[in-house]
């Protein structure tokens, strides 16, 4: 009679993440939201530079949310995040487009 449970391969272990990740992911979206409303109370500052501060810490809140809470940096999401690269290479097309034919 055979066993049908092969000891002799090694076991794969999944590992897991601890929470404390999605504590400080957490954290550091809720502080980069804080600053952003902060740089906007504050009114003094130039308009363009509060536009571009602010778009830059939406890229880096969205790039945190994919890493941590999306789990891109796992092995198996080659594909959705070729897509999603794919995705805002498009956007950022449209965006330049659109702001070109507004402008000239």
């Amino acid at each position: 009679m055979s066993n049908s449970h092969d000891t002799s391969a090694p076991s794969k272990r999944v590992k897991h993440e601890s929470p404390l990740n999605h504590y400080l992911s957490y954290i550091i979206s809720i502080l980069l939201t804080m600053l952003a409303f902060a740089v906007v109370l504050y009114g003094d500052l130039d308009r363009s530079f509060i536009l571009i501060f602010i778009v830059s810490l939406a890229i880096v809140q969205a790039v945190i949310q994919l890493f941590f809470w999306m789990h891109a940096k796992e092995r198996g999401h080659l594909f959705p995040l070729i897509f999603i690269g794919g995705g805002a290479i498009v956007a950022l097309t449209g965006v330049i487009t659109a702001v070109y034919w507004v402008w000239w």
